[in-house]
């Protein structure tokens, strides 16, 4: 685990990842809300392998790889490595070829893990100091949300990780299917709102300053990003579990809570002998710190065995500073954890 630091927010520009499963109806709502005036000046990033489906507003082409929509936005396919993209897109806006854009959408294939991804993001240092992401947003089929869940594996990891999570194609169900989806995806991911979607039509505000730094706050709302609150029932906690046919019956999500601070080394020894032994059980890790080696809070955020820099905020939001990390798993429960993490916090002391 990295040393703890203080990172410049204000320079770097946000990132959303759109994932959903195959026919989800990604590109559709992209294209809907690419003409909400909240999103002037994005960047979109897409696989060329994708459904594009945005050619009615390409008016202007910058290179083979970038065009430029007539909603002043730009869009551009991956074509090699995500890091050369990325990296690629940035210079072009200092030196001038594209027009600068303040934010950056990302959208996967249907069949992608954003893992990876997210991956990427926290791990390569130039795009570290260049970009900050802000949330991953899920698409999920109205209509065949329910049965892609039970039958396929990618659907239900998309869901898991979703700091937002969009049902689509509501105008063509009825409203118990909604229901029944809606409860389903809040056992899977109880944290993450779950916003109803026609045609595509979303709001930008729903969907944009989603993480933990909002431009619109002069300290980073850790209680929107944690949402804890959402962990506190255990209810959720797995009466489907025996069900073997039910691939969100794998996945986990819990808060782990400590009321006294501890040294930065006891949670990083702690972290780096889960991630040795569970590294890929760990859907998502995030969580605010109380730590001995500083007064300030210190925010932990990580996917399976890569975790980005812990950062040092400004100051605490309000008098609750106990430790809290919200933690989304794969076939791992929360009991063990919870004593090794205590393990070595105490050990510490």
């Amino acid at each position: 685990m990295s040393e703890i630091h203080i990172p410049d927010q204000t320079s770097r520009l946000p990132i959303s990842v759109l994932t959903g499963f195959l026919g989800s109806g990604k590109t559709t709502l992209l294209s809907k809300l690419l003409r909400d005036p909240d999103m002037a000046n994005t960047a979109v990033v897409i696989n060329e392998f994708g459904d594009v489906g945005l050619d009615h507003m390409l008016v202007e082409s910058s290179d083979e790889n970038t065009v430029l929509m007539d909603s002043g936005c730009l869009c551009c396919t991956i074509r090699g490595d995500l890091v050369d993209t990325l990296r690629d897109l940035f210079r072009k806006r200092v030196t001038g070829d594209v027009p600068e854009f303040d934010r950056l959408v990302i959208e996967t294939t249907g069949l992608a893990d954003p893992a990876p991804i997210l991956h990427t993001l926290m791990s390569d240092p130039l795009l570290c100091a260049r970009y900050r992401l802000d949330g991953v947003l899920t698409t999920v089929d109205g209509v065949l949300g329910l049965q892609q869940l039970d039958t396929q594996f990618e659907p239900t990891k998309q869901a898991a990780v979703a700091d937002r999570i969009l049902i689509t194609k509501a105008d063509m169900v009825d409203e118990a299917t909604i229901d029944a989806l809606r409860d389903r995806l809040r056992i899977l991911n109880p944290a993450a709102p779950v916003h109803v979607v026609s045609k595509g039509n979303i709001a930008a505000r729903h969907v944009l300053n989603v993480g933990l730094f909002d431009p619109e706050e002069k300290i980073p709302d850790v209680e929107k990003w944690l949402r804890e609150e959402a962990y506190e029932s255990d209810a959720h906690t797995h009466d489907h579990a025996h069900d073997v046919n039910r691939h969100d019956a794998h996945i986990r999500s819990f808060c782990l809570t400590a009321d006294a601070p501890f040294a930065w080394e006891a949670f990083a020894n702690w972290m780096d002998a889960l991630i040795a032994v569970h590294g890929e059980s760990l859907l998502r890790v995030k969580g605010v710190l109380h730590v001995t080696d500083t007064d300030q809070p210190v925010v932990v955020h990580g996917v399976q065995h890569i975790f980005h820099p812990p950062a040092v905020l400004e100051a605490w939001r309000n008098e609750d500073r106990r430790s809290r990390i919200v933690m989304i798993t794969r076939d791992l429960n929360r009991e063990p954890v919870e004593k090794m993490f205590h393990a070595f916090i105490n050990a510490e002391a």
